[in-house]
């Protein structure tokens, strides 16, 4: 496990308690720049609430999440450090794609140039005068994309970015982020979507009631197995025909 200084990402011994209950219990991992990590988990594993924790959308009980050293809340100019999509587009579903970037862009001083540029990234271009009303799930996913790309953030971190997408709209996300990995920066994603993980992920962090049972390169956490399908169910017990 990386340092908190040598981390995109640093998450050590967080733990989210309601009442008795313990949603995430002393979760620790690492993300490294250059990379695409995958973070996997059956429903109600804690996947979704380390993610707020990450981005200061909710409090740990204990433990500590960093982005780039200290916590999301301290950065200056968080939208230019970290690019997150956990609610997909988040727009007023009155307001014009383009309105919703450009209010994005003014209220975090981002050059109004960036947003053509976002918009063709996620192919969105045609769509941009559409109200979000009109959005499919699909195009409210790449919207909610190009929000995170807009300050150029050296870190994403998504939630399901390809739910909706048709088979293409998968592929043509697969190569930004991972041509965005390559550049140098950060991407955590969390996803249901074995196949896709496989073919995306340089790394895997997978939770499972509330615990991180395997992390490490895509490689290491699946020795011994035929697929991450394969590892997955493996790993976490889930039978088929489970929900997960």
């Amino acid at each position: 496990m990386l340092t908190k200084d040598q981390a995109s990402i640093y998450v050590h011994e967080v733990t989210k308690t309601y009442g008795p209950t313990s949603v995430v219990d002393k979760v620790s991992f690492t993300v490294c720049p250059g990379r695409v990590t995958g973070f996997l988990g059956p429903n109600g594993a804690g996947k979704s609430t380390t993610l707020r924790i990450l981005l200061g959308l909710d409090r740990p009980t204990s433990g500590t999440a960093l982005i780039e050293g200290k916590p999301y809340v301290e950065h200056a100019q968080p939208l230019r450090t970290v690019g997150a999509m956990i609610d997909g587009a988040s727009a007023i579903p009155e307001r014009r794609a383009i309105d919703h970037l450009r209010w994005l862009a003014q209220s975090n001083r981002i050059a109004k140039q960036r947003i053509p540029e976002v918009l063709d990234m996620v192919g969105l271009t045609q769509a941009a005068r559409m109200r979000v009303r009109a959005y499919s799930l699909g195009m409210k996913q790449r919207l909610g994309l190009a929000a995170a790309l807009l300050g150029e953030p050296r870190i994403l971190v998504l939630d399901e970015p390809v739910n909706g997408l048709d088979p293409e709209g998968i592929r043509s996300i697969r190569r930004l982020l991972r041509d965005y990995a390559r550049q140098g920066n950060t991407v955590l994603l969390s996803s249901h979507l074995m196949d896709e993980t496989a073919k995306i992920a340089d790394d895997l962090v997978i939770i499972n009631k509330g615990r991180i049972i395997a992390s490490g390169s895509l490689a290491e956490v699946t020795s011994g197995y035929d697929s991450l399908e394969e590892a997955f169910f493996g790993l976490t017990g889930i039978k088929g025909g489970e929900s997960w």
